[in-house]
């Protein structure tokens, strides 16, 4: 209830946010005036940029929290759910942002969000929303940062001032994810079951058709071969939320080219937010309509997840915003340690502490140990800017 009211309150501060920085781009200083307040203005940038990541990196990592104790079925219907409300939310910041130029280019970074998105409920009901957080944001900073440090892709590589220090702030972030691989987790696979979904076969009895645990590919399996299946799907997701931001720092690499195609285009990372978040919402609607097709026009649709769902949408869509001006502030060779990193261990935090999936001495132990060296780690990639 409480980020459900605080909701609308992290939008207005987001869409200020956005219109703030637009202008203060839209209308620089003189040069003389420039040259004057360059150090002040590198510190606000550096600081800036830190809070954003901060915003970021909480509303991402608690971003699935509403639908921890939600019974979300195969996870089909909730992905589409949760796409159509980024893809709301994107187009009231296009507006605010007076509609700049779509390329159709910056769609594909909403395809491999959306194509990872389809395997998420998956792997929260096989390992957890902690540990399966954990693991996809580790491999999702490999994928961000080597991309963008070495220039993957065909995007530019970005430098830093202190490089070795980037190098062993990203190696320790990963090193983390791995060490999260030996946590055990106790995981509630149907922790309050839908009674009644919103689509059902009016020849039956609706209690005959109710989509029992059985039902479910994933709880029909034993529980090793439930968590090495849970920690493979977190791995291929990570790296398909890695590579989301290539093909808009493609465009922004290419916007100086005068042979390119995409000369001339914005090198303000929130004038792509909508053209991604239409690629997500179109892949998801696409998936949908395939899924609805395989169950022969019967999807598994629980009503009880449609505003959470919602919810989920709305934090992701706003992280995603202060993820974007935190690239703009910083780069997102600094951006992707931190923020992947961080929202794993926020999602850590919330399944340890309040869903209580972490038990044991050991195991508090190998995560605690694993969160100074993701918190090392990303106090060093930060300051690897400076």
């Amino acid at each position: 209830m409480l980020q459900a009211n605080c909701s609308p309150l992290l939008l207005f501060a987001a869409a200020l946010l956005m219109v703030s920085c637009h202008r203060a781009e839209a209308h620089p200083g003189t040069k003389d005036e420039n040259v004057s307040i360059s150090n002040s203005t590198n510190y606000s940038r550096f600081v800036y940029g830190i809070a954003a990541n901060g915003v970021a990196v909480f509303l991402c990592g608690s971003s699935f929290v509403p639908v921890k104790r939600i019974e979300t079925g195969d996870g089909m219907f909730f992905q589409w759910v949760n796409s159509a409300a980024i893809w709301a939310v994107s187009m009231v910041g296009d507006l605010m942002l007076h509609s700049p130029k779509f390329y159709p280019l910056a769609m594909l970074g909403g395809v491999t969000s959306a194509t990872g998105n389809i395997a998420v409920v998956t792997i929260i009901k096989a390992i957890g929303l902690g540990l399966g957080t954990l693991i996809w944001g580790s491999f999702s900073l490999l994928m961000g940062w080597a991309s963008s440090r070495f220039g993957w892709f065909g995007i530019d590589a970005q430098e830093v001032s202190l490089p070795i220090l980037n190098y062993c702030g990203a190696g320790l972030c990963l090193l983390s994810g791995l060490i999260f691989f030996f946590v055990k987790v106790n995981v509630e696979l149907h922790p309050n079951a839908e009674s009644i979904p919103l689509l059902i076969d009016g020849r039956t009895d609706s209690s005959s058709n109710v989509p029992r645990s059985s039902e479910f590919w994933i709880d029909s399996i034993g529980p090793k071969t439930r968590r090495f299946i849970g920690c493979l799907l977190a791995v291929v997701v990570g790296l398909l939320y890695g590579s989301t931001f290539v093909p808009i720092l493609y465009i922004e690499n290419h916007s100086l080219c005068q042979d390119s195609m995409y000369y001339g285009a914005s090198r303000y990372d929130l004038d792509y937010i909508y053209a991604h978040s239409c690629g997500s919402f179109f892949t998801s609607t696409v998936y949908f309509a395939i899924y609805c097709a395989a169950m022969k026009s019967k999807p598994r649709i629980y009503s009880r997840a449609i505003l959470p769902g919602l919810l989920t949408g709305l934090m992701r869509a706003l992280a995603t915003y202060f993820w974007f001006l935190a690239n703009d502030y910083l780069s997102s060779v600094i951006t992707f340690p931190i923020v992947t990193a961080g929202y794993g261990l926020v999602a850590g935090l919330w399944g340890s502490l309040v869903f209580r999936e972490i038990k044991g001495l050991s195991n508090c132990f190998i995560f605690f140990l694993a969160t100074c060296v993701v918190l090392a780690g990303s106090i060093m990639t930060a300051f690897s800017k400076l």
